[in-house]
């Protein structure tokens, strides 16, 4: 189906791999396009609970592909904007995909490819991982990655790493939250992936999405009124939905609930 990526899904768990070992994992227009359509694909798949975001070979992703930019400096300014369009719209998918969705980071991490990870849920990363939001190296700017980069690290930090482009380390990317954690190697990379995945699989799957939709809808709103009759009626409507009385009913009858059956 796919060119530039890999997909699988197993025991409930969809897995998306960047499949440009010999180009870093950069992006091109063709990853993008197919990025799209397989997060759509799994987004809609009911088999799939969780969604794994990976690549192959020695770096996560370089960011965009340098031929790829080279050809798209000759295109006018409206198809330019087409083609960013693209791809922000690639990386709204991610953040607003109904399932969590985990980054499995190695190796570089550049520009885009920073933007890839934040938009994700959870990101785990090695020790010798290397980031950095290198645009302006280029005399560009991390423009549709900024929202997703932004709310993971904050704009102070981005204001540093997005102005300088320097390379930082996954030791520095846990302090200002890029990563939610970080691991020796490739090894103990799986290992904690496969910790986070069957941790969220634990969980109402209905749950998680309305979890997910929740986030999107409090952060940076006042604690007013308004915010606090949404509030109440999200849990007031998950409370009755049949997911919802499974779990209570699960819990008070000491037995799993019907989504770990099996």
């Amino acid at each position: 189906m796919y060119k530039n990526i890999v997909t699988e899904v197993d025991a409930g768990v969809g897995i998306i791999t960047l499949n440009r070992e010999d180009r870093r994992n950069a992006f091109d227009d063709v990853t993008i396009q197919e990025l799209v359509r397989a997060i759509g694909v799994m987004g809609r798949d009911e088999g799939v609970r969780v969604v794994v975001l990976s690549s192959s070979g020695r770096d996560f992703c370089a960011g965009a592909d340098l031929g790829w930019m080279r050809n798209a400096a000759s295109l006018s300014a409206e198809e330019n904007q087409r083609d960013a369009r693209v791809m922000a719209e690639m990386l709204k998918r991610i953040a607003t995909m109904p399932k969590p969705t985990v980054a499995r980071v190695q190796g570089s991490a550049f520009g885009g490819g920073v933007g890839l990870l934040a938009a994700c849920d959870i990101a785990i990363a090695t020790f010798d991982a290397q980031f950095a939001l290198s645009e302006v190296k280029l005399g560009l700017i991390p423009a549709v990655i900024a929202p997703h980069v932004i709310g993971a690290i904050s704009e102070r930090h981005a204001r540093r790493y997005m102005l300088t482009g320097e390379r930082f380390s996954a030791a520095e990317a846990y302090r200002i939250g890029l990563i939610h954690e970080m691991v020796a190697d490739e090894a103990a990379l799986d290992e904690a992936v496969g910790q986070i995945v069957e941790a969220l699989l634990q969980n109402g799957p209905h749950a998680l999405s309305e979890c997910k939709d929740l986030l999107r809808a409090v952060v940076h709103r006042p604690l007013d009124a308004e915010l606090m009759d949404d509030t109440s009626r999200r849990i007031a409507r998950v409370r009755v939905s049949d997911e919802g009385r499974e779990g209570i009913a699960a819990f008070m009858e000491e037995r799993r609930p019907q989504w770990l059956a099996g």
